[in-house]
């Protein structure tokens, strides 16, 4: 399904972080833990994906030792917190190409929000490295502090509330196919982020100059 945008269609726009503003890439990480890549590094991230620690993590629910704990005993690693912390927010690439004249310009006429599942050690991270790009938001809704992720409908839900438009009144921009889907069923408008071009061509057809 296509989203379509027009000029004043919209009332709030809605980003996440991850592969929208700011990018990553998990490889880094476990480069810095020393952990053998082998030939496909997302593997490492669902077998610790598979252990509940790691979503608990995500919606604070557990300490930040108590996830390290679990990565080492996942992972097989014998590296402090410290040094996993190290590691972990090595993930950080830099703000994604061209994203920070977008947010400059859609701020200048619509609200911005986010949206990002996250963690309490990348957001001490990217608060600090990336406070240029955060600057341009109204309010950050990151799944550690509110306590739910995305594509949860209880997430979608809360935001919507908290910013107190009509869900069809939003633009949500998300790299995650899954994630698109599921504020589309909340009646979001919803743009899938392969790279800045889709923020961009969204913004010229909202009509913001």
């Amino acid at each position: 399904m296509t989203t379509s945008l027009a000029p004043g269609a919209v009332d709030a726009l809605l980003f996440d972080l991850g592969r929208v503003v700011i990018d990553f890439d998990l490889a880094r990480t476990l480069k810095a833990w020393a952990v053998e890549l082998g030939t496909d590094p997302s593997a490492m991230m669902k077998r610790l994906a598979a252990n509940d620690t790691f979503h608990r993590y995500e919606t604070g629910q557990v300490t930040e030792a108590e996830f390290f704990a679990a990565v080492r005993d996942t992972l097989g690693l014998k590296l402090s917190d410290d040094a996993l912390r190290d590691g972990w927010n090595a993930i950080f690439i830099g703000e994604m190409p061209g994203i920070a004249p977008l947010l400059a310009r859609a701020a200048q006429h619509l609200p911005l929000y986010a949206l990002s599942n996250t963690n309490d050690a990348h957001i001490a991270h990217f608060s600090e490295h990336y406070a240029h790009l955060l600057v341009h938001f109204r309010e950050l809704f990151l799944s550690s502090r509110i306590g739910l992720r995305k594509p949860n409908a209880e997430a979608y839900d809360h935001v919507v509330k908290q910013i107190g438009v009509r869900p069809e009144r939003i633009v949500f921009f998300d790299d995650l196919a899954e994630n698109i889907e599921a504020a589309r069923r909340h009646g979001l408008k919803a743009v899938h982020v392969r790279s800045s071009a889709d923020v961009a061509q969204a913004l010229d057809q909202l009509g913001l100059p």
